[in-house]
């Protein structure tokens, strides 16, 4: 998928410094960085209890906000914005768009953290100029070769648009609880994008990179079921007052992405870096329904369940994926990635143990764990900018464009 770029064959000098070449460069640079300073800032508010302003926002709501529509929407930025490119054949924004683009992200974070009157009021116009802007960009390659089947993906960014909406009109007091609505919204949607690339590109990567001849299975009553009960999920969890309910269909999805992780298994996976944190991150995501079903039992915390879906999935698959796109698209081979980049995805599944299963079996400690794992979070990300920063503002080294 990666080698298989824009289909535009442009005669014109390839300037060396490419950060606005492509959509995937200044978000993934920008993912890399905010991965660090949202989670650094966290942990100064959380642990050490600092005097930092977040817009009139509940820290813990700053924070979810800023994981969800900060940091993981950069990285869906870019990669809706190289991948469209590379489906349609049709350029995606480049040069002042795309930097306006991006410096719209860039406003909404920093005005979060502005001791100003109206800072939560600007972050609000920024943030969302910048969904409205993301879904135009996305949008007019589609709709000008009309390719329908990314409709899905469309939608899918309209409703993260709107939960970022709601957030704000509950934050600015314009709507009561749409706040927790509008979090809950936004991270269901990044998962929902997720399970949909991964369904498309994760059996292709394994078929292409364990080199065994394997051929992942793929079933179509799974894949429509696992689409239909995610959804049934989301409105359960958002707007049913059903333990039960909930707690079932969580059990569902667990089984159901079991079923395709044992299709999708080869031993060789476990010999490519940039496979095996894609298919561990997709582990992370079946445990995460399992653990959303004790915890509608009242078995654990609901905070075990988010930070194995934001940890553990989240996390890991956009480093993962980030990890790849940058050496596809730069005109590296992905199939031996540096080696630096082993120890940053072990770093942040060490980040998933301690944060999700440490707090399970030595609960007294719990403080501890978080912080453990907030440190793993950002030696990770740290480690994924120091290795991929030289490649995403530098020009192809095939010199073509992009």
């Amino acid at each position: 998928m990666e080698n298989n770029m824009l289909q535009i064959d442009e005669r014109k000098p390839v300037p060396q410094f490419a950060l606005f070449e492509l959509g995937f460069r200044p978000f993934f640079t920008l993912a890399g960085l905010y991965g660090v300073i949202a989670m650094l800032l966290w942990m100064l508010l959380f642990l050490f209890a600092a005097q930092i302003p977040t817009a009139t926002l509940v820290p813990m709501d700053w924070h979810a906000h800023e994981m969800i529509f900060g940091y993981a929407m950069a990285v869906v930025a870019g990669f809706l914005l190289t991948a469209v490119s590379n489906w349609t054949g049709v350029p995606t924004w480049k040069g002042w768009r795309l930097a306006l683009l991006v410096s719209l992200w860039v406003v909404a974070r920093v005005a979060l953290l502005l001791p100003i009157e109206n800072a939560l009021l600007l972050a609000a116009v920024a943030d969302l100029l910048f969904g409205i802007g993301l879904i135009v960009g996305v949008s007019l390659p589609v709709l000008r070769v009309k390719m329908w089947k990314q409709a899905g993906i469309l939608v899918k960014l309209v409703l993260m648009f709107v939960a970022n909406l709601l957030f704000y009109a509950g934050a600015l007091d314009y709507m009561e609880l749409s706040t927790h609505i509008g979090l809950y919204l936004g991270i269901y949607m990044i998962l929902a994008l997720l399970f949909m690339m991964m369904r498309r590109v994760l059996p292709f990567f394994i078929e292409r990179g364990a080199g065994d001849g394997f051929k992942p299975r793929n079933r179509k009553w799974l894949d429509i079921s696992s689409i239909v009960l995610f959804a049934l999920w989301v409105l359960a969890d958002l707007f049913m007052n059903s333990r039960e309910l909930l707690a079932g269909f969580s059990l569902l999805l667990f089984v159901l992405h079991l079923v395709r992780l044992r299709d999708w298994h080869t031993p060789a996976i476990w010999k490519a870096p940039l496979l095996w944190s894609l298919y561990t991150a997709y582990i992370a995501l079946a445990i995460a329904f399992l653990l959303k079903a004790l915890s509608a039992w009242s078995l654990l915390s609901p905070s075990l369940a988010l930070h194995a879906f934001a940890v553990g999935g989240i996390g890991v698959m956009t480093l993962g994926m980030m990890s790849r796109v940058t050496l596809g698209y730069t005109g590296r081979d992905i199939f031996t990635p540096p080696r630096g980049v082993v120890i940053v995805f072990i770093l942040l599944l060490l980040g998933f143990l301690f944060r999700v299963v440490m707090p399970i079996v030595a609960a007294r400690d719990y403080m501890l764990w978080i912080g453990v794992s907030q440190v793993l979070w950002m030696a990770s990300f740290a480690g994924f900018s120091i290795i991929y920063l030289p490649q995403l503002v530098r020009a192809r080294i095939d010199g073509r464009p992009g």
